[in-house]
């Protein structure tokens, strides 16, 4: 049967940890052990039931997919969503501090100072947008 964890776990490498990701792969080793102990009732010698059930069990691409996809997909449309939110917040808040410097003290341009603390809000995002691109 350790044949059988090999196979499995070589089927589900690239498929990030989860509890999810545990509980199928326990149930497909369940399930496959079942298929070979049938098959050994059957008349079958334990290398050939556990090679028959590897090759009768097939592919499992749309289960990796199920486990991945979802994840990843939400992830990188809310990280571009925020960035674009904090673009336009922050060009509102700096036209504010602009319009409230001419309007109210023009001969003192101060507008600069908080315009370098409200573009940090977009930066990291930007580099949280690109680490996860």
């Amino acid at each position: 049967m350790n044949k059988l964890n090999k196979h499995v776990n070589e089927l589900f490498r690239g498929v990030p940890e989860s509890e999810k990701k545990e509980k199928i792969i326990q149930e497909v080793l369940q399930n496959l052990e079942e298929k070979v102990m049938d098959l050994m009732e059957q008349g079958k010698s334990e290398e050939d039931a556990i090679n028959k059930a590897i090759v009768d069990f097939g592919d499992i691409e749309d289960l990796k997919e199920e486990l991945v996809e979802p994840q990843s997909v939400h992830k990188k449309d809310m990280t571009k969503i925020n960035l674009a939110y904090s673009i336009w917040g922050s060009i509102l808040i700096i036209a504010l501090f602009v319009f409230i410097n001419f309007y109210y003290t023009p001969h003192v341009i101060w507008f600069v100072y908080p315009t370098f603390v409200v573009l940090w809000w977009p930066l990291t995002l930007y580099f949280r947008w690109l680490k996860r691109r």
